[in-house]
């Protein structure tokens, strides 16, 4: 570590664990005396191009004074960062706080001297410059090191208080100008004796959290790819006789047809084994002769770190750790497995798991099911992402099934249960599902979000793209399930719902709904609208329909009535009427049995169906049937999600012949018939009215996300904006303390520089002071108490409204303090000036430490309340969001005139809400705002009660370098 005479201790924050571009991990720390050996070593695996590019001229070694000068570091104005693996360094960076002329400066200036009595100026301001350089082992060069390094680096740099990094570089070093012109930070270039000097600030832009976010992106996709498409696997763990976990996974991943290499590791077989059950036998890892790029730990969790070792050492890239016996298990067992997720990234792989169910991709190319499984679902368009094994089963299982609910009408793509989700996130699987050709619809079943505002951010990329469903679990437990590392979030489920749905997430509370809305969505096209044809051979299965509409939000027309005497001919011309009639967004065909039609007749319906729907492909349809078995099979003919065969040998892929490595047998089994194209029209079939609508529902709500998505407004500007007296204003009390509540005068003051004035209030501690306040603002005046359990209750008596003159106010006064007690219990009593009349709502922001900023609006009334009838948006908010978030409240037609009241003015409102998400937005040391009650009138409105709490802002992670979660 470091010496006492360095002026700061080694900062441990600094280190962190990162993903490269190509899916692998590396560790950033603090470079430190102890490294002398290990950069020694690092110097002479680099070629001499990469050095003579690092120092202009040809260096060979690094003298004893190089040594000493890139390992000591004050940590201040001389830093040092490298990215290890297996603790080795791969790459280091530097930066050397420097002065205008270039020379080394310092962050502290030199005390003001004397001099016979006359004293001289301190030396300049301190440099808020360094110079910056790089070097990369050739080895690990094109792996997006040194991208990961310039974002920790000025990170670092931006903490001591630099704020522009200066490089000179060769002209021929083309790819390290290419790392600083591709970060997105603004540039200036020039050129002068031969070499390249780019000058470049390091205050976040747009485009440099975009390059962030993209490089975050491709390095996390990639990541998952590589345990989803490895060329080869090996399980460790397999046992010697039938049965157990690792006996299982392996069985499973050789009767799926995997087309890679496949393992089986345990140290306890006879020297002499060769294979099991046709798979190559090895007592280690590391007597595999050739690459192993998967490794599924089945082995009790006491052995898992002698594994990891072995499989880091072979260069494994990834890791799927069936093992339980962690976090799930204890304090000591949480140990194990931070100790675990240290150990797998020192050796730059990730983790599914532990106590994981599997992974499993279908696509033929591919054909792993490393779970524990024993069927291989069939391919499909619709990816699976469970934090349970056990939900995991349940959905796998209702994919499976032709009948007996929903009829499966398509397959999965890729299914990942995460089990503790120690490492590998549900948003790791988020960025590799957003590339991903072969998934057209995301299901996740979560009982945790490890980071939610990284999750709206990934959500919202994806749902532009395609659907996202998820299922939370655990909603009203209040506490992460066991295994699951997660920040603490105050906020209440319903808000963190809302949130997800601002994001385009379609939210939904049971697995059967999961289900239910990937079906149709991963099949059917999405409704223009919320209008819906109602038709089939059932009357009361119609009318059923219909209600099941009104009460999800939609627009049915009315049921038409085929009668039981529909023939499929007869659903075929109605289903096409309804489909090419312009008021009509999607279609429910409703349908009964037919007696003594049996599986024929179901087949001629389906076909009917069928062959209609193909030629509006424009519009979804959806069957509710009542047990029809025989048309469920039907409409999922060729398509269902039963188990299957492997494909026939000549579709596989063939795997590179290596000594001792054999592809998994292909098990015998029937051949079935192909699954169609991509543009094959499958109807989904539902075995219940609501079930179908509801799913229809949500479909209809994120088609419409979809259309307002184009444009998501913008974030106005306002001209009366004080935003650096506000800064000033805002240090100025933090000065005082590190959390506050502003007084009534000060939180007035402070929200009028962001155009937000608070209706005048002036204390009354008794009834003289009262009248002269009511004097001083005017008749009529309102007289309210200010004690927590009385504010805003009106019905408790604690307000009296209309007060005309001075006896009314000094009667008011005394049934005040005749209820309640005396005058000093009430907190005080305040007068403050009538409103105009209007509807009274409140106006609420918060930061929270795992969401972030949040704006909420509701209607103000015990009734609001108790219903949990609020909206919320993420700040910053957008002109649309503003707008929307007002009628998204349930009471919200007490706004726009119900039933003959005048409408309030909404764009005053809006502007409010606006104004407040600035407010937040740009000073995150305000990390609570309440405006409460806010008298929207038809004309203007009138903000009457104001609180505002400061306070330093929570530490943002989306802000700074990329990081995996901390262990």
């Amino acid at each position: 570590m470091q010496t006492s005479s360095d002026r700061h201790e080694y900062p441990a924050h600094w280190e962190a664990d990162v993903v490269l571009r190509d899916g692998g991990t590396a560790r950033v720390r603090p470079i430190t005396v102890d490294d002398a050996e290990r950069l020694v070593s690092f110097y002479e695996q680099v070629s001499d191009e990469s050095k003579y590019y690092r120092f202009f001229a040809p260096y060979p070694r690094l003298s004893a004074k190089d040594v000493h000068r890139f390992t000591h570091h004050d940590f201040v104005d001389r830093v040092g960062l490298a990215a290890t693996i297996g603790g080795e360094f791969i790459a280091t960076v530097r930066y050397d706080r420097i002065g205008p002329t270039g020379t080394p400066a310092s962050s502290h200036p030199s005390p003001t001297t004397t001099l016979a009595g006359e004293r001289f100026a301190p030396t300049p301001p301190v440099s808020e410059e360094a110079e910056v350089a790089f070097l990369v082992q050739d080895a690990h060069q094109g792996r997006g090191v040194a991208s990961a390094l310039l974002e920790h680096i000025a990170a670092v740099a931006r903490e001591r208080g630099i704020r522009r990094f200066a490089a000179e570089v060769l002209p021929a070093n083309t790819k390290m100008i290419k790392v600083f012109m591709d970060a997105g930070y603004t540039q200036k270039r020039s050129f002068e004796d031969g070499v390249v000097r780019l000058e470049f600030d390091l205050e976040p832009t747009d485009r440099s959290l975009a390059v962030q976010y993209a490089r975050e992106h491709r390095a996390e996709a990639r990541s998952v790819q590589r345990l989803l498409q490895p060329g080869s696997v090996a399980v460790i763990g397999a046992g010697r006789t039938p049965g157990g976990v690792g006996r299982s996974v392996l069985g499973n991943i050789r009767d799926a047809g995997y087309t890679g290499r496949l393992y089986a590791v345990n140290r306890s077989f006879a020297d002499d084994l060769t294979d099991l059950d046709g798979v190559p036998a090895h007592r280690s890892v590391r007597a595999v002769d050739g690459p192993v790029d998967l490794a599924v730990v089945t082995v009790p969790a006491e052995q898992v770190p002698e594994v990891v070792d072995e499989c880091g050492e072979h260069g494994v890239q990834g890791l799927v750790v069936v093992s339980a016996g962690y976090a799930d298990r204890g304090a000591e067992g949480r140990e194990r497995q931070r100790a675990l997720v240290r150990q797998a990234r020192s050796y730059g792989m990730r983790i599914i798991g532990p106590n994981a169910f599997g992974i499993i991709n279908t696509s033929p190319e591919v054909r792993l099911n490393a779970s524990l499984a024993p069927e291989m679902p069939r391919p499909g368009r619709i990816g699976l992402f469970a934090q349970s094994g056990a939900i995991g089963i349940a959905l796998l299982s209702r994919l499976h099934r032709r009948g007996g609910g929903v009829t499966g009408v398509t397959g999965v793509s890729t299914f990942v249960s995460s089990g503790n989700r120690a490492d590998v996130s549900g948003n790791d699987v988020l960025q590799y599902w957003y590339d991903d050709p072969e998934t057209d619809v995301a299901l996740m079943y979560l009982e945790s979000i490890g980071n939610p505002r990284k999750f709206t951010r990934l959500a919202r990329r994806t749902a532009a793209a395609k659907p996202l469903v998820v299922v939370q679990g655990a909603r009203h437990g209040g506490v992460a399930p066991q295994g699951h590392a997660v920040r603490a979030t105050r906020l209440p489920h319903a808000t963190v719902s809302a949130l997800l749905r601002q994001a385009g997430v379609i939210r939904v509370d049971t697995i059967t709904d999961l289900v239910d809305a990937g079906l149709l969505l991963a099949r059917q096209p999405l409704p223009a609208g919320p209008k819906v044809a109602i038709l089939g051979n059932s009357e009361s299965l119609g009318l059923l329909t219909y209600d099941a509409c009104l009460s999800e939000g939609l627009r049915p027309h009315p049921p038409l009535d085929l009668t039981t005497a529909a023939s499929p001919d007869d659903f075929h011309a109605a289903l096409s009427r309804a489909l090419a009639d312009d008021t009509c967004d999607a279609v429910v065909v409703t349908a009964i049995p037919t007696v003594g039609e049996g599986p024929a007749g179901d087949a001629a319906l389906a076909e009917a169906l069928r062959s209609a729907a193909a030629a509006v492909p424009a519009k979804p349809v959806l069957v509710v049937h009542v047990e029809l078995g025989g048309l469920a099979e039907a409409l999922s003919a060729a398509a269902s999600t039963a188990p299957q065969a492997p494909p026939p040998a000549e579709l596989r892929r063939p795997a590179p012949a290596e000594p001792g490595a054999a592809t998994a047998p292909e098990p015998p089994g029937p051949r079935e018939a192909p699954a169609p194209g991509d543009g094959t029209r499958l109807i989904p079939a539902y075995p219940a009215a609501e079930r179908a609508v509801r799913a229809l529902a949500e479909a209809v709500a994120y088609a419409q996300w979809r259309r307002d998505a184009g444009d998501p407004g913008k974030v106005p500007e306002y001209d009366d904006i004080d935003e650096k007296g506000a800064a000033e204003q805002i240090a100025g009390y933090l000065a005082r303390g590190q959390g506050l509540t502003l007084g009534a005068a000060e939180t007035c003051e402070l929200l009028g520089r962001y155009g937000i004035d608070v209706h005048r209030a002036l204390p009354a501690p008794d009834p003289d002071e009262a009248a002269s306040a009511a004097r001083t603002i005017g008749y009529p005046v309102a007289l309210k108490a200010t004690a927590p359990h009385l504010r805003h209750r009106a019905d408790l008596g604690g307000v009296r409204l209309d007060l005309a003159d001075e006896e009314q106010l000094r009667r008011a006064y005394a049934e005040l303090t005749e209820l309640f007690g005396k005058p000093a219990e009430l907190r005080p009593v305040v007068v403050q000036g009538m409103a105009p009349r209007g509807v009274d709502t409140v106006v609420r922001a918060v930061i929270d430490p795992a969401a972030g900023a949040v704006l909420s609006f509701g209607l103000a009334g015990a009734a609001t309340q108790l219903l949990g009838d609020t909206a919320h948006r993420l700040i910053p908010v957008t002109d649309r969001d503003a707008t929307s978030l007002i009628r998204s409240v349930r009471t919200a037609p007490l706004l726009f005139g119900w039933r003959g009241s005048a409408p309030v003015d909404a764009p005053a409102l809006e502007e409010l809400l606006l104004r407040v998400s600035r407010l937040v937005d740009d000073h995150p040391e305000v990390v609570a705002v309440t405006l409460e009650p806010v008298v929207v009138a038809p004309h203007g409105l009138s903000v009457l009660g104001a609180s505002v709490r400061l306070a330093p802002p929570p530490a943002r992670d989306d802000l700074g370098p990329r990081t995996l979660p901390a262990y």
